[in-house]
């Protein structure tokens, strides 16, 4: 498979792909190494998106604190 670095994926494709592994995980189909992979990658996707949204909620409460909200 031909996988793009989690790190260059943005919110939504990250989001998009831990969906799909997900489905594929769950389907049961797949051989232990695959699934052990597929899970590996699924963890670096959640964690990439966390860490996607943990900066978001730095910006916000920066912006909240400064009053730079309406």
């Amino acid at each position: 498979m031909n996988e793009k670095p989690v790190e260059s994926l943005n919110f939504e494709q990250a989001i998009t792909e831990l969906e799909a592994v997900v489905k594929r995980l769950e389907s049961g189909d797949l051989p232990l190494a695959d699934s052990l992979a597929a899970y590996q990658r699924g963890a670096a996707l959640m964690r990439h998106a966390q860490a996607m949204l943990d900066h978001v909620q730095s910006e916000i409460d920066v912006m909240d604190a400064s009053g730079a909200t309406s």
